[in-house]
This record gives structure tokens, sequence and C-alpha cells, in this order.
């Protein structure tokens, strides 16, 4: 799969495109993805996805911003899955928000992309002021095939980002994972933390974490991924660390039934289940013993 940052380093050719921020490329997405590579078969056109970075909301409401549900490199890695041909990541800045949607149109999407095919979801907006909808994106794309995808109902509701958002939130990941088609993944490089689960008897990788959706602080039965490919059965602490007065939130991973060093390396964490919330323990020997009850509960779900 090609990647193109910046719609301007395009060469010109027919594609179909889908468009949209894609967080978290779930179900619902999939349809308009699905979509997407229908409509290439059926015109010829190359199948590429238009999407963005930063999401639009870090630059034109950063109050109404919501944690991201994956990282960008992720976001690649699961629509090359899909097997779309390229995807252009369009690097959202305010100069590029203030464009009409009539220009954005033909600028962008018929003078760069080529777009001779166009699918986008339920939702869609765009241009300045989010003033364009997909009645004005015909209009301005005279010839263009556009469809607009029909939501993907759950329980009466769409399957989106934000109700995704709320569940891994809420701690509830079997939901979740039901939406995303897969666990919710946390991802980062493993950094030094103050060795304190070493010295109990449970080393952990402390994750410095680039994924802005997290959980709700508490235990969870996990899958890590070292550079080396292989996904171990894991327990992730997620929090404060009460029991030692700790400060400052972090992402701590205990693979089971390994002791390699890695630090520096980059780790993926696959969230699976939730086994508890975040406690305060009244001393170091009962904190020991629910470790220890933890890992045997990670043990039941994941071995």
């Amino acid at each position: 799969m090609e990647v193109v940052y910046g719609s301007e380093r395009l060469s010109a050719q027919a594609r179909a495109v889908a468009i949209g921020n894609f967080d978290g490329v779930h179900l619902g997405h999939r349809q308009v993805l699905d979509h997407l590579l229908t409509l290439s078969k059926g015109t010829g056109a190359s199948p590429w996805v238009y999407t963005f970075d930063p999401p639009p909301t870090v630059v034109i409401a950063p109050e109404r911003h919501q944690p991201r549900l994956v990282t960008l490199a992720h976001k690649l890695e699961l629509l090359a899955g899909l097997g779309v041909s390229g995807v252009v990541v369009e690097p959202f800045t305010a100069a590029f928000a203030a464009q009409s949607a009539e220009m954005f149109a033909r600028e962008v999407l018929r003078g760069r992309l080529g777009a001779s095919a166009v699918a986008v979801g339920w939702d869609f907006r765009f241009g300045s002021g989010r003033g364009g909808d997909v009645d004005a994106l015909r209009a301005a794309l005279p010839g263009v095939d556009v469809t607009q995808v029909a939501p993907l109902l759950r329980d009466g509701e769409p399957v989106s980002s934000s109700r995704i958002r709320r569940l891994i939130q809420a701690g509830d990941l079997d939901a979740a994972a039901a939406f995303l088609d897969r666990p919710h993944r946390l991802s980062g490089t493993v950094v030094h933390g103050d060795a304190r689960g070493r010295t109990i008897g449970f080393p952990t990788a402390n994750i410095a974490n680039e994924v802005e959706c997290l959980p709700a602080l508490g235990v969870y039965a996990v899958r890590a991924r070292l550079p080396d490919g292989i996904w171990r059965p894991a327990a992730l602490n997620l929090g404060v660390r009460p029991t030692f007065n700790g400060v400052g939130q972090r992402v701590e991973v205990h693979i089971l039934d390994w002791a390699g060093d890695a630090y520096g390396q980059p780790l993926d964490v696959d969230i699976v289940r939730r086994i508890r919330g975040e406690q305060r323990f009244p001393s170091m020997e009962a904190l020991v013993a629910q470790i220890r009850a933890d890992i045997v509960a990670c043990r039941a779900i994941l071995v």
C-alpha cells in the first residue's frame, strides 16, 4: 500500500476515494471501505483512502477533541490489511480548514486525487465551518459517483468512534472489541520506571504510551508484542499506584513467564479483559498477594 503525506505530492490518475478520519477503522468504517472497493472494481479506478493528521478537531475545535483510538501508524496498518491501494494523509492546518467546500472538492478531490468515484460516511461534512454536505459534494463534482454509506446499527445506535470510545473509557473492552473487530491496542516505547515491580518479583515494562484513548484505571488481561513479533500473555496495570502514593498515570505491563530486557523497544499491547479496578492496599504483603491473584486470573483468560 502506498502512503502519501500531503495531496500535493500525488501524480494524476483515476482513483476511487473514501474520505474520513477513520479513527479506529471499526466496523462502521468498514462499510464505507467495502463500498470503496466495490466502486473500484466497478470503475477500474484504484481504491484510495483520504484521511487527516492531526484530526480536524485538534485544529478547529480543540476543546471538543476526543482521545484518538489508534495511532496514525496503526491506522495505516489496518487500512493496508483491507486491500486499499493507497492512503493520502493530509496535514490538517488552519489554512487547510479555511478552504471552502467547493474549492476542496474541485482542487483536492478532482484536481489532485483524480477522484472518479467517492464514498463517504453517514455523518460526512467538509469545507470551512463544516459547511459542505454530500449534496454540495455532488454539485461540485458533476459526473463523479458520490455515495453516502448508511450507518451500521447495533442495538439501534450507529457504530461510531465516539461510541467505542465511551465503552473503552468505561472499561467494557469486550463490547469495544466487538465493534472494532479486534482488541483495543496501546502502543509505545518501553522506558525506565522506578523498578519497584522488579523488587517485589513482578518486573514490568513501563510504556510511553502513544494512544490517547485509555480504559478505566485498573488491571487488565492483555497480550503484548515486542519487535520479535511474538504475542505473549501479560497483565497490564493502568493507574497512579495509590499504594505507593504515586503521582501521574502509568502504563505498566508484566509479561508472563518472560525475563527479557525491553528498554527502548516498541511494545504493542492488545487489551483483552478487565480484571479489577485500581485499589490502594494496606501493606506490601497485601499488594503482592493481589498481584499473584491477578496473574492467575490473566492466565485463565489468556492461556
